[in-house]
């Protein structure tokens, strides 16, 4: 098939990738303006723009897709069908009507949970077993269009928000891969979302990351998997910022402990972790990093840090 893909970071790169291995021909490749990085403020091209030019493929970068002068841009190149991937824009519905097949998107959720910018971590941080990814018939609104076809991976218990991030964007790319076939032989029969299911989620931010005590041990624990590794999961420590990289919940602590603990205090301290009191059970921390320190094992770090029991974080 004839193809307009359009995507911008590592997750559709992978796509884009798959595609052109099994051989699609891609016209043109659609992707976010270069932006400014770090303090020299050089212009950083997305992942996708990189594999574009590795394949010789033509870029366009519109800073709004939807205007007149946009749209006539695309239609000068031959598509049966658009894909798209994690774009950053919204498709009109002229854009929608332009190919044969219409305009499809991957997205990394079962739909019609988790619809939005951020479905790989929301996963995680509402500490569900399975999450997939889910190939879609584009329509006007967010994510709401007819589920074409999908795939479902199971959510190791330790999986962070970017390793699930790196399966999901393979899943996605074999996906594709197997969907566009299908699309051409009239194959998939689409299936509207039940909008009595739908859940949103919208972009992460670092606030998002501040630890808040006074919640489950177990919720923590989601939000260390599914922050990790940006913006990452953090409290403070005497003033400076710390960030868990991994922890685990315990019901009951062994040894010399502080039994009437309050959340947010070290309960116990133990030569490879300490566990943190939370409105439910304790937090286990196993791995962190000290502002203006490396990422390290708690074994390691307190090595060279006195943490004594009763310190309150946060």
């Amino acid at each position: 098939m004839k193809i307009i893909f359009m995507g911008t970071p590592d997750f559709a790169r992978t796509a884009l990738e798959k595609i052109i291995e099994a051989g699609h021909e891609v016209t043109l490749v659609v992707t976010q303006p270069d932006k400014p990085k770090g303090r020299s403020g050089e212009l950083q091209v997305s992942d996708v723009k990189a594999c574009a030019l590795e394949h010789n493929i033509p870029v366009f970068q519109p800073v709004r897709i939807k205007l007149p002068e946009n749209v006539a841009e695309l239609k000068k190149y031959e598509a049966d069908i658009y894909v798209v991937a994690a774009f950053g824009q919204i498709l009109s519905q002229e854009i929608l009507d332009i190919p044969k097949f219409g305009c499809v998107n991957i997205h990394a959720s079962l739909l019609p949970k988790y619809r939005g910018a951020a479905p790989i971590q929301q996963a995680i941080l509402d500490g569900e077993e399975k999450t997939g990814v889910t190939i879609m018939q584009m329509a006007a609104g967010m994510d709401t269009g007819d589920i074409l076809i999908q795939r479902e991976i199971t959510i190791d218990r330790d999986e962070t928000g970017g390793g699930l991030f790196d399966k999901l964007s393979v899943l996605g790319g074999e996906l594709i891969v197997d969907a566009l076939p299908m699309i051409e032989r009239g194959e998939l029969t689409p299936v509207p979302q039940d909008e009595a299911k739908a859940t949103k989620c919208g972009k992460l931010s670092k606030d998002m990351g501040r630890i808040d005590f006074n919640k489950e041990a177990e919720a923590i624990r989601n939000l260390v998997r599914g922050l990790n590794p940006w913006p990452s999961a953090f409290t403070s420590l005497n003033g400076k910022m710390l960030k868990i990289w991994k922890a685990e919940v315990v019901k009951e602590l062994y040894g010399e402990h502080v039994a009437d603990a309050a959340p947010g205090e070290v309960a116990a301290v133990y030569k490879d972790s300490f566990a943190v009191k939370t409105g439910l059970d304790y937090l286990k921390v196993e791995e962190l990093q000290l502002e203006g320190k490396k990422r390290m094992l708690v074994k390691d770090f307190l090595l060279g840090y006195k943490l004594e029991e009763g310190t309150k974080l946060g």
